[in-house]
């Protein structure tokens, strides 16, 4: 399945039902009685957050919604029946934005969570109780800007090739393309890390991003909007240099490119992951990144599945830690 992660639609509420001028006439009403009903009212169009959606894939093969106009009403005071509405389904974390005014119209964040994006047309006025027949009204329209970004609790970031494919097949359930050539992953990948019920938490594996990703370079900008959604990033830096680039230096890029990015990236909480230890020269590597970063480095090698068990339990600590913040 493609990964789609913005669409532009356009969406059309249902019109107004006509409403009914009509007169009772029998042989004991000297004058003719006005029963003529209401139309009905057309209805909206409504955004579903779904979580078992993961794409805006099939808003780019359909592009035009229409709610179902109201129904016209009829004499002896009869309203017409109001118009179904359209539900369109997204992925939890998309917006929605008037594509004219580029303004939110709402940031969809929880399963469930539903708006209104287009109200239907209200039914014309019958003339019953000798009211004054009006016509229907149209329903809205209008040109929606979708864009998902990602809910993810934990955001593996690094260079391509960095072997973060490889460790989220390690920690996950999930089997990302692995390959030795750069941008193997050409989309962001959702895995769960299992444990207890409090204890699991999901991973996003996002596409290598390189030096100035966030000016859009190798498509970075379209994915670092993914990294602003999570708890925490996990940096995951090729301890072995296998590319032929220096490991702190690439760590000291990314940090950058991310902080160029979006500001909120600096008060993210970050966790360094030296990748590939299994490979020479890592180890003496590591020793010279140590030197110039004074922080907790975790040193795996995802291909044999070593160091995993401490990294998870890191990430489970962090994300914790984090949410016992919130509550106070």
């Amino acid at each position: 399945m493609s990964f789609v992660d913005e669409a532009r639609i356009f969406v059309k509420a249902g019109d107004g039902g006509k409403g009914c001028e009509s007169f009772y006439r029998d042989k004991y009403s000297r004058f003719p009685k006005p029963d003529g009903g209401d139309g009905g009212r057309g209805g909206d169009v409504v955004f579903v957050a779904d979580k078992r959606i993961h794409t805006l894939l099939d808003y780019r093969f359909r592009q035009h919604y229409k709610a179902e106009r109201g129904g016209h009403a009829s004499s002896k005071g009869k309203k017409g029946k109001t118009g179904k509405d359209a539900i369109l389904k997204v992925p939890v974390g998309t917006i929605l934005r008037d594509f004219d005014t580029k303004l939110i119209i709402k940031d969809i964040v929880e399963d469930g969570q539903s708006v209104v994006v287009a109200r239907g047309g209200i039914g014309g006025r019958g003339n019953i109780n000798n009211r004054t027949p009006l016509p229907p009204k149209p329903g809205e329209e209008s040109t929606i800007h979708l864009e998902l970004k990602l809910i993810a609790d934990a955001g593996l970031v690094g260079f391509p090739n960095a072997g973060k494919s490889t460790l989220i097949t390690g920690i996950s359930k999930v089997r990302s393309k692995i390959a030795s050539y750069p941008f193997t992953t050409k989309q962001p990948i959702l895995g769960v890390v299992q444990g207890d019920e409090e204890d699991s938490f999901i991973v996003a594996d996002l596409p290598g991003l390189i030096e100035g990703a966030h000016t859009g370079r190798g498509l970075g900008d379209r994915f670092l909007k993914h990294a602003e959604r999570t708890k925490i990033l996990v940096h995951v830096v090729d301890m072995a240099g296998t590319e032929g680039r220096d490991p702190f230096e690439d760590y000291t890029k990314i940090k950058d490119e991310l902080l160029q990015y979006s500001d909120k990236m600096f008060f993210k909480e970050m966790i360094i992951v030296a990748n590939k230890m299994d490979m020479p020269q890592a180890q003496e590597n590591l020793k010279q990144f140590k030197q110039k970063y004074e922080g907790e480095v975790f040193a795996v090698s995802a291909l044999e599945k070593q160091g995993l068990d401490e990294l998870v339990d890191k990430i489970r600590e962090t994300l914790a830690e984090i949410l016992d913040t919130r509550y106070q």
